[in-house]
């Protein structure tokens, strides 16, 4: 539920003027994690947002991990605020203000 409360806000915003630029891929071809590269180009916003995905090759294909929106990795962004949970209250604390946080919405 968090993380559709986090996506959901922001592809409201997306509308027939959204494009989206994968940037040329740097790095090795035969690699099983790779950092893909992207600008969201909307029409009401004069500058791209950039948005990259980190993919892990599994045998059923590349999977999406990761990603990061304007310099904020997700996986990262999370640890931390979990971190900062645990210090407070441990890990049962964590899990209770998880299932409270998606209670309310």
């Amino acid at each position: 539920m968090t993380l559709i409360r986090t996506y959901s806000g922001a592809l409201t915003k997306v509308d027939n003027g959204t494009s989206m630029q994968v940037l040329p891929f740097r790095g090795d071809a035969d690699a099983k994690d790779v950092v893909v590269r992207s600008n969201v180009v909307q029409a009401s916003n004069t500058q791209p947002i950039r948005v990259d995905y980190r993919l892990r090759r599994e045998p059923e294909g590349w999977r999406i991990y990761d990603i990061n929106v304007e310099n904020v990795w997700l996986i990262q962004n999370y640890r931390n605020q979990f971190a900062q949970q645990i210090n407070r209250s441990g890990i049962d604390g964590l899990i209770v203000a998880l299932n409270e946080r998606n209670e309310q919405n």
